[in-house]
């Protein structure tokens, strides 16, 4: 095969880089100085296989064996629950059944967790089979891979300026120019950015902020064995975090493109909703950040050529489903670029492709 350029140094680019460069010569280029610096950089890191809609469902079960096994696994079992009041009793059971969670009593939830609030938390479900996902390693494995297979990453390179010809792409990053006859597009935030430039229509690719916390354990407990915790409705989420808790309030704030800030009233209010659900107040923070999580209009992953440009290839709208989903989302971009057959099924595929939006 020819060159192909991958534009974005998130786990959608690297990974897909990996897939790509045994089949062709292969260079990746980045915004920024170090690989997973946006988005990629400031995930909550969590694999829960019944988490986003059908066909992200799809790519997290066919991403799930790569997860546990290859070059050893990323993951290590958490667990999640879900907690709610007493007026939230419909939202509650909506959300254990689309996440796949049993219902278990406040006893069993508090022994699980034991910050819960009595008072407050009337409903509590559960499953065991979610996961840390070890982010940085899975950056690395794919990383390596790429390299050996001699892919190129060319770091603080933002790319300036695309063109086409009948010999191609070319491709201005960094000061040099690059020329290729395919365009992979996992710019992320800034997909829409990049279409622009190569002549494609944006898909309407847009970002939202996600700010974090990460406060003292509660009440100096061992936090290491707690599970995930998520509120009814994405309405915050805690995680425990090297010794410490991380604290989301699941805010979804369109914004434009650019290197995000948690938002202190967002937090405050956030960290609010938490509180009334445990027995022990937030005294602090440790820390705070924040990510970008991209979506198309209809919220589906976009993976597949381009329906207007040739040799320009999706891998963007990845959501909050960028990690759990990049095996298999990098496998079929590889798999459409070079003819092989995708394992994912026709319907799936077919949700996935650009030209939906045509």
């Amino acid at each position: 095969m020819s060159d192909i350029i991958v534009i974005g140094g998130g786990v959608a680019g690297v990974s897909v880089a990996a897939c790509l460069a045994p089949h062709a010569q292969v260079t990746l280029l980045e915004n920024e100085k170090s690989l997973a610096y946006h988005a990629s950089g400031r995930s909550a890191a969590m694999f829960i296989r019944d988490y986003g809609n059908a066909s992200v469902k799809a790519l997290n079960a066919a991403s799930a064996d790569h997860h546990h096994h290859a070059d050893g696994g990323v993951l290590s079992r958490r667990g999640m629950m879900l907690v709610a009041r007493a007026d939230q009793s419909e939202a509650f059971r909506a959300d254990a059944a689309d996440l796949g969670l049993g219902e278990i009593t406040l006893a069993e939830a508090a022994s699980l967790w034991p910050i819960l609030n009595p008072d407050t938390v009337e409903h509590a479900a559960y499953r065991p089979d979610a996961y840390d996902l070890d982010t940085d390693l899975l950056i690395q494995n794919y990383a390596r891979r790429a390299r050996a297979a001699g892919a190129t990453f060319v770091t603080g390179a933002p790319v300036t300026a695309i063109t086409r010809s009948g010999q191609g792409w070319r491709v201005t990053a960094g000061g040099q120019d690059h020329t290729a006859d395919i365009i992979v597009n996992a710019a992320g935030a800034w997909a829409d950015e990049i279409a622009r430039m190569a002549g494609a229509a944006p898909l309407g690719i847009t970002p939202y902020r996600r700010s974090m916390a990460r406060i003292a354990a509660p009440g100096g407990l061992d936090t290491s064995g707690w599970p995930f915790v998520d509120g009814v409705e994405e309405s915050w989420y805690a995680k425990p975090d090297a010794g410490a808790l991380i604290v989301s309030p699941s805010e979804e704030e369109r914004v434009d493109p650019h290197d995000a800030w948690a938002d202190d009233m967002v937090l405050a209010e956030g960290l609010a909703r938490y509180e009334e659900m445990v027995i022990h107040p937030v005294t602090r923070m440790l820390a705070n950040w924040a990510g970008l999580r991209s979506f198309a209009p209809d919220r589906t992953l976009v993976i597949g050529p381009d329906a207007h440009t040739p040799g320009f290839h999706w891998l963007a709208g990845q959501g909050g489903y960028g990690f759990q989903t990049a095996p298999a989302a990098s496998q079929l971009t590889a798999d459409l670029i070079t003819g092989a057959a995708p394992s994912l099924d026709a319907a799936t595929i077919a949700a996935l492709n650009p030209a939906r939006f045509a």
